[in-house]
This record gives structure tokens, C-alpha cells and sequence, in this order.
């Protein structure tokens, strides 16, 4: 029998019903439910959604009980309060961590052998939590963390050096907040390290210019919320890309949020860099070489998300 790939998206707000809408079109997944305890706005949401289904791969789409969640591949979870205008994500983390507790356990009684993906902000201390009260191996408990970053910070770079954003390599690493970091050291447009491009390149590159590029990439949130009031389109493609890396089994190398264990020389905290994702998950975390400079901030921002688990999680 062929392999079926089932998700679950917990939560139909902005960020779970434009994650169900990607999905659908990629076509990646065989059975997509939509699970909200506000069970009218899931049906509404999966109603439109299958009206497009003569556009799209076959998909069987349902707004799930809590019983459809059984036998799920990927259990997205998005439900939480939004990020509202001058509001931090870390704000968000008393709130949205009392909603975690609350409905990751049973959805994982159903489907025990679930990789979870944690979206819902503060998505670091909320990945950390989600391992926390799961029991699972920390390779089976990833947040989105930086991918969308990552590629706000490629977009950026590709706007100022006139390149293809596809051949423009860096990483944006730890936090997905305030504290992030950009690996500037390690940063390739089409194979050549962004130093040696800059030399050539005449659109000029300096500290001023880097400083003003990342300052961009992190506060992109805080422009669109307030411009529109939330940001769902690309957290919804940054979402399917990290899905399709897990069910094709691609290795692929994502910015995902998972625990530290050593690596960095971080321990006990979840943060975001380079690691290779496949159907088991988190195969593999990358250690780039990092600067003296980009490895103190790595450790600030690592310390600024340890600074919001309570006390009692810590080991």
C-alpha cells in the first residue's frame, strides 16, 4: 500500500489556514485536518479551501474532532495569540504556553508517533515546552525558527546585490525575535563568500550597510503587523517548505528551532541554526565557524530565550 502523508494543523486563525492553503498546493500531502476549538471557523476554512480542489493535487481535506487526528505524520501547531503592534513575540509567552499545555497532549495521545512542528510564538521557549511535555526525542520536536528569517535575510540581499534570491546562501541563527542574529561569515552568492563578492560587486557593503540590511530582516514582522495587522503568507510557505523537507525525506539544511545539546556549546534551550531535516526529523544539527563575535551573540540570545523558561523545566 502506498505511503499516505497526513497532517494536522492546530489552529485556523491567519498562520493555520494560509499553512493549510500552501499545502494544499504543493500537493505534498495526502490528508490535510484542520483542528480549532472554534470548530465553525475550521469547517468555513476547509469549505473554501475544498472549492479549489479541481486546481490542486488530490487532497482529502477535513476540519477535524479531536479523533482525526489519529495516525498524523506532522501535527502543526498555530493555535495562540497573535502578535498585536508593539507587542515583542516574547510577550506572547504566558498566554500562548498555557494553550500548549492544554491541547498538545491529547492531540499526541492520538498520534503518538507524530513529529510536532511548533509556529505559534514565542515559537523557541514553546518548542522547548512542547519537548517538555511530550516525552518525545528532541529530533521529533521542531519550531519553524528562523527559515522564514533566513528568508527575509536572502531576500534582502538579493534585492541589494541584484541577484537571484535562489543563489544567495546565508542564515539568519538563534532567536526568532529580537535577539537574532545574522551569520554574516557565512554568507555565499552563487558559490562566492559575500567578502569577496562585495569586491566586485560596487553596490557597496560596508558595516553601515550590513547593520541597515539586518535591521530590516528583524523588524520585517513589526512593519507588516502594523501595516496589515499579522504576517501569515510567507510563515505559510516558510511552514510547507519545512513539511516537504520531512515527508520527501530531502535532508535538507533548514534554519529549524531545536534543542542544543552540546553543539554551539548551548545546552538545555531551543534556538535556530542550520540542521538537516528528513522524515525522522532533525537528522543532524550543522556547526558553522562562526566569528568570535557572531558566537557571543549566539550565546546572548540563547540566554535571552533561557531567560523565559520557568525555572522548573530547567535541567
Amino acid at each position: 500500500m502506498e505511503k499516505t502523508n497526513k497532517i494536522v494543523i492546530v489552529g485556523a486563525g491567519n498562520v493555520g489556514a494560509t499553512t493549510a492553503y500552501a499545502l494544499l498546493i504543493s500537493g505534498i500531502a495526502s490528508e490535510l485536518v484542520l483542528y480549532d476549538i472554534n470548530r465553525q471557523k475550521a469547517e468555513g476554512e476547509i469549505m473554501d479551501l475544498a472549492h479549489g480542489a479541481s486546481f490542486v493535487p488530490p487532497t482529502r481535506l477535513r476540519a477535524g474532532y479531536l479523533a482525526d487526528c489519529r495516525e498524523a505524520d506532522i501535527i502543526i501547531f498555530t493555535a495562540g495569540a497573535a502578535q498585536q503592534p508593539g507587542e515583542t513575540r516574547l510577550d506572547l509567552v504566558d498566554k500562548n504556553t498555557r494553550i500548549v499545555e492544554k491541547a498538545l497532549l491529547p492531540i499526541l495521545e492520538q498520534a503518538p508517533e507524530a513529529l510536532v512542528l511548533m509556529v505559534t510564538n514565542p515559537v523557541d521557549v514553546l518548542t522547548y515546552q512542547a519537548w517538555k511535555l511530550s516525552g518525545l526525542s528532541p529530533e521529533r520536536v521542531l519550531g519553524s525558527g528562523t527559515v522564514l528569517d533566513s528568508a527575509r535575510f536572502r531576500h534582502v540581499l538579493g534585492q541589494h546585490c541584484g541577484v537571484d534570491v535562489r543563489n544567495v546562501h546565508g542564515y539568519i541563527l538563534g532567536e526568532h525575535g529580537d535577539s537574532e542574529l545574522a551569520a554574516w561569515s557565512s554568507v555565499h552568492i552563487g558559490g562566492i563568500r559575500l567578502d569577496d563578492y562585495c569586491l566586485a560587486c560596487g553596490q557597496g557593503c560596508g558595516q553601515e550597510k550590513r547593520e541597515e540590511m539586518f535591521r530590516q530582516v528583524r523588524d520585517a514582522a513589526y512593519q507588516i503587523i502594523q501595516a496589515k495587522g499579522a504576517t501569515y503568507y510567507a510563515v505559510g510557505l516558510a511552514v510547507r517548505r519545512i513539511c516537504e523537507a520531512i515527508l520527501r525525506d530531502e535532508h535538507s539544511i533548514l534554519t529549524v528551532s531545536s534543542l542544543m545539546q552540546g553543539e554551539y556549546g548551548l545546552r538545555d534551550v531551543c534556538l535556530s541554526v542550520p540542521c538537516v531535516i528528513g522524515r525522522q526529523g532533525r537528522i543532524k544539527v550543522l556547526e558553522l565557524n562562526l566569528t568570535a563575535e557572531e558566537k557571543e551573540k549566539l550565546q546572548h540570545s540563547a540566554a535571552v530565550i533561557a531567560s523565559y523558561l520557568p525555572a522548573t523545566d530547567r535541567k
